[in-house]
């Protein structure tokens, strides 16, 4: 009795390497190219001088109840301009953009019917998502850094260049409140991670994009309410949501980064899971669309 031989291992085809397709510079001029893009772009560059335009018409802010707030800083200098505008954005502008980026990736393939044909080129599903989340993290970071980039320009043609000054008492001077700026983007996209991850997941687990989008946002608000419930305690403090402002801690004249780095620690911990549990789902998924 003669026993067959174990069938032979499928050749890849010559020259094909799994690790050259879909090229990040490829995957990044798409979604250069796409309108919510640009729009999103736009709408970040535009605030700054929404802003300054409001004030102008408004006139000079000042304070309520002999209280200085952010706000009534605002045009001390373009440094004091710049981080109001990161202040009255973080909480949700800022959140619009890395839902989008990350819960558009997959999905929008998926409503499309052209993620069956991405896989069938063949681009390896690992692969596949490696180089959409990273151009999505990647124009998420451009987000950031574009809104105070361009405020801290507007503010200082508006206001001029000077120290930053701080609503509870003293300064910082401009050299010095620019590099604290720039710490304050960093945690302000490193706190959005978990956004990330979240619209990243659900982005491969339905087929609609405004799903995988309204659905990041909507448990994003969530955690915000939820942080405003006292009652919780100190459970609050396992909400990414609850350190979202600790960026204003470096913004004193001793930085405090305690809370820096709880809150960088928590929303890179959720995010990383999160992102593993998208791999681990896709990998396994019929795609069908």
């Amino acid at each position: 009795m003669s026993i067959a031989p174990p069938p032979t291992p499928p050749v890849a085809a010559p020259g094909y390497r799994a690790r050259h397709t879909l090229p990040l510079r490829v995957e990044a001029a798409r979604q250069l190219r796409r309108r919510r893009t640009l729009v999103i772009g736009g709408i970040l560059a535009v605030l700054p001088f929404v802003l300054i335009a409001a004030f102008a018409i408004g006139g000079q802010p000042a304070g309520r109840d002999g209280r200085v707030t952010l706000m009534d800083t605002a045009t001390a200098s373009g440094v004091n301009f710049a981080v109001t505008c990161l202040f009255v954005s973080a909480g949700f502008l800022l959140v619009v953009p890395v839902a989008l980026f990350c819960g558009d990736t997959v999905a929008s393939e998926a409503s499309w019917s052209s993620l069956r044909y991405l896989l069938a080129a063949p681009v390896p599903r690992g692969r596949l998502l490696v180089s959409k989340l990273t151009v999505a993290l990647a124009f998420s970071a451009a987000a950031m850094v574009l809104l105070p980039l361009v405020a801290l320009a507007a503010g200082t043609a508006a206001y001029g260049w000077g120290p930053l000054r701080i609503p509870t008492g003293g300064a910082l001077d401009a050299g010095t409140a620019t590099w604290r700026l720039a710490a304050a983007v960093a945690f302000v996209f490193a706190s959005q991670l978990v956004t990330a991850g979240l619209a990243f997941w659900l982005s491969t687990v339905t087929d609609a994009p405004l799903g995988a989008v309204g659905g990041a946002m909507g448990l994003t608000i969530v955690g915000n309410v939820l942080d405003a419930v006292t009652a919780l305690g100190h459970w609050r403090e396992l909400l990414p949501a609850h350190w979202q402002f600790a960026w204003a801690d470096l913004l004193q004249p001793h930085a405090e980064w305690g809370g820096v780095v709880k809150g960088v620690a928590l929303s890179a911990t959720y995010g990383v899971v999160l992102m593993a549990v998208a791999f681990r789902h896709f990998r396994a998924k019929d795609v069908v669309s």
